[in-house]
């Protein structure tokens, strides 16, 4: 981990719900923006949004659950406010933009 120290945030990489692993069986690292968009990520999933958009035909009731993970996204204080966007690809796939302060844009998809 020698070679993040001069990074400011710094996290376990997480996929498909574990850590990701490298030969040697050591966690790898992410950091910076990337760290900040997988937290984003986490926080949306565990808040039980994405589970709300699951099944749902009302658009109406889609379009207010993709405002809430807007309003989620920019609760963070590392994003700056008014920037977040999330809008559906398709049935079960949403993309999430939004500006870092420090870091520019970033976007993550949200696979339901």
């Amino acid at each position: 981990m020698a070679n993040t120290l001069d990074k400011k945030y710094i996290d376990i990489q997480v996929s498909l719900g574990g850590w990701d692993l490298d030969a040697g069986n050591q966690p790898i690292y992410t950091n910076d923006v990337f760290s900040i968009a997988q937290d984003i990520k986490h926080r949306i999933l565990e808040s039980g949004l994405a589970r709300e958009l699951q099944g749902e035909r009302n658009n109406a009731k889609r379009a207010t659950v993709l405002t809430k993970i807007e309003m989620l996204t920019e609760s963070d204080d590392r994003i700056v406010p008014g920037t977040a966007s999330c809008i559906e690809e398709n049935v079960n796939r949403y993309f999430l933009t939004a500006v870092t302060k420090e870091y520019g844009a970033i976007g993550s998809r949200i696979n339901l």
